[in-house]
């Protein structure tokens, strides 16, 4: 039959997500530009393959019958560009790289250029997207590899055709206004006043938090750190872009949680205080199982396992420093 891998691949998301629009984000398409492949692969096969249902559309028999069998030729077309990829005297081909908006800044430039150099042949075309997507948009065949966060306290599923590998290991600090509190810095902010190097979770128990969504992996991490700590946090903004985050603290509206690679998106004036607490995020790039030793994403990976540790000379802050960089 003449069908597409693109209209293939329509219909499989369909089968993760349920509608069209979850479908247009997770492939970067628009609504109307995944009606228009899954209405050409029904016509490519003489079969109605969707049914709506409310607001949400669900498979026929037939469409589900070819979304089990759409998947295993996906996989297959992946397993054919892997193959063919392996007969050619260099490293070359197109990757389609997810990633969320901190590896975007500060990532991935450096290990394009890096790419660029080693590896001329590899085209690489990025997508940003809301991190706790990635997995998905990888599983699904949507993007070649990715780059995500796992925490911890809350990890992320594991799902068997992935691929998971670490990059780096961030630790949380504590950002809050400058001079919010100031006794507990550790001599080298602005207040000058020596005291604890550290301080505790439960020491914002009256501080209102500026968080993401708890329906996010990150918002239930710290949710599930400042519980052990023996406390609820006041979540006065919601918030999920990480430069606002910052903006809002400095502004003086709240604290938040950060590492050193957000405190990079945003000048800002704000305290940075260590925390007792171990708090941790790890860096990890996706890829699906049967492609990790593809030419080109095995090539990806080990540019940027080498490059995601690296920071600039002299970016580590010391706990009660205060950030100031404009």
């Amino acid at each position: 039959m003449d069908w597409t891998s693109a209209q293939l691949r329509s219909l499989v998301e369909l089968t993760r997500r349920g509608t069209i629009t979850a479908v247009a984000e997770a492939l970067g398409y628009t609504p109307g530009g995944v009606s228009q492949q899954i209405t050409a692969l029904e016509k490519a096969t003489g079969r109605q393959l969707l049914r709506r249902v409310g607001r949400r559309v669900e498979l026929t028999d037939a469409g589900a019958t070819l979304a089990l069998h759409a998947q295993r030729i996906l996989t297959t077309e992946a397993e054919a560009v892997e193959a063919l990829e392996r007969t050619r005297n260099e490293i070359s081909g197109t990757l389609r790289v997810g990633l969320f908006a901190t590896a975007a800044a500060e990532i991935l430039p450096p290990a394009l250029r890096r790419v660029r150099e080693t590896h001329p042949g590899v085209t690489v075309r990025s997508r940003d997207m809301d991190v706790d997507e990635v997995y998905d948009a990888v599983a699904g065949g949507s993007v070649d590899l990715a780059l995500g966060l796992d925490y911890p306290d809350v990890p992320i599923p594991r799902d068997p055709s992935l691929r998971v590998r670490e990059l780096s290991r961030e630790r949380f600090s504590l950002a809050v206004p400058t001079g919010t509190m100031p006794g507990r810095s550790g001599g080298s902010g602005r207040s000058g006043q020596s005291g604890p190097l550290k301080v505790s979770l439960a020491d914002t128990r009256d501080l209102g938090w500026i968080l993401p969504s708890v329906g996010s992996y990150y918002g239930r991490a710290v949710l599930t750190a400042c519980r052990r700590a023996g406390f609820e946090p006041q979540v006065l903004h919601e918030v999920t872009d990480t430069a606002a985050t910052l903006a809002l603290v400095e502004a003086g509206v709240g604290v938040s949680v950060v590492t050193d690679l957000m405190l990079r998106l945003r000048p800002s004036c704000l305290d940075v205080l260590e925390l007792h607490e171990t708090m941790e995020r790890h860096i990890v790039v996706v890829c699906r199982s049967f492609a990790e030793h593809r030419p080109t994403v095995a090539a990806l990976v080990d540019v940027l396992r080498t490059s995601a540790g690296r920071r600039p000379p002299g970016d580590r802050r010391q706990s009660g420093d205060t950030l100031l960089t404009r």
